[in-house]
């Protein structure tokens, strides 16, 4: 029989273990940073072309969670990983309002231009560089704020464009797709339901039949069942990993395909052949500076050695 001193016994406790978790999930996992590593070799890679990618995603500056000071100290932890080529996945500006201080685009553009590779740093945007700016909204097009913030510190931004890289002889291509949520509803604009800057088709048609991989970066995971077996490797950021993760599973995903895409490395079918996907967990946060099973992390892809 569960007396009243045992069952206040027990909430006490349950009270405790609760508090406890809400404060690790807001005052611990947000600051801490792992390397995920990835070792993957896709179907149609080039044998013997081993290839390192770092990549950073959501970085979401502003006080206290990701501060310029910050991103420098994550900027030199991914400098000492020897990438061959580091790519940034978008949203660079805060992503939510529970916050102490602002961290302006020239501030943490300048932290990243701290980035080193070999093969260059190459960028894309995310839904938040584009929400967050009132003329690129009024417009309808950018260049975006964070666009300016970034190419003023020699980091390219790609909006639909391609760039061949070659290393050690062998060559890739790199592309980056316009971000899929770049334009708000909004009745004074015009616009009845979101409006992405996205063009896959195009994107693609700019990519020469020769043979060589392709590495198609993408803000949101959601354009990837669209994406055919020509592209060897999709790199994708925007879920932060659901924040809150249980046992592999994320109780809420931004995805309109839940926990399908929420997280790490997929391997899917195509008509032409397979293709993969890896997404990252992100550094910062967004709606709330909350993170529990999945902690900011910097991804590292090892191609053509699995």
């Amino acid at each position: 029989m569960l007396t009243r001193r045992a069952f206040l016994n027990w909430s006490l406790r349950l009270a405790a273990a609760g508090l406890a978790t809400g404060a690790y999930a807001v005052g611990i996992e947000p600051f801490r940073l792992v390397t995920r590593h990835y070792r993957i070799t896709p179907l149609r890679w080039p044998r013997g072309f081993a290839l390192r990618v770092a990549i950073l995603s959501d970085i979401h500056a502003c006080e206290p969670w990701v501060s310029a000071a910050r991103i420098r100290s994550i900027v030199a932890q991914t400098n000492d990983l020897d990438a061959d080529v580091i790519l940034l996945l978008g949203d660079y500006s805060k992503g939510h309002h529970w916050t102490t201080g602002e961290v302006h685009s020239a501030d943490w553009s300048a932290a990243l231009s701290g980035l080193k590779a070999p093969l260059g740093v190459h960028a894309v945007l995310g839904n938040h560089d584009w929400w967050d700016d009132r003329t690129a909204q009024a417009q309808g097009h950018g260049p975006t704020y964070g666009q300016r913030a970034l190419e003023a510190v020699g980091i390219r931004v790609y909006e639909n464009d391609v760039v061949k890289l070659e290393k050690d002889g062998a060559s890739f291509w790199l592309a980056g797709l316009g971000d899929q949520l770049a334009l708000l509803p909004h009745k004074r604009y015009g616009r009845t339901r979101w409006q992405g800057m996205d063009d896959l088709p195009g994107t693609l048609a700019q990519i020469e039949d020769d043979g060589a991989p392709v590495i198609l970066m993408a803000h949101e995971p959601d354009i990837f069942p669209d994406v055919p077996a020509r592209v060897s490797l999709t790199v994708s950021g925007h879920t932060h990993g659901g924040q809150v993760r249980l046992m592999g599973w994320s109780p809420v995903v931004p995805s309109r395909h839940g926990n399908r895409y929420a997280y790490g490395h997929v391997r899917e079918d195509r008509s032409d052949g397979k293709t993969d996907l890896i997404v990252s967990g992100g550094i910062g946060e967004s709606i709330m500076p909350v993170r529990f099973g999945v902690p900011p992390e910097v991804v590292v892809v090892d191609l053509g050695t699995a």
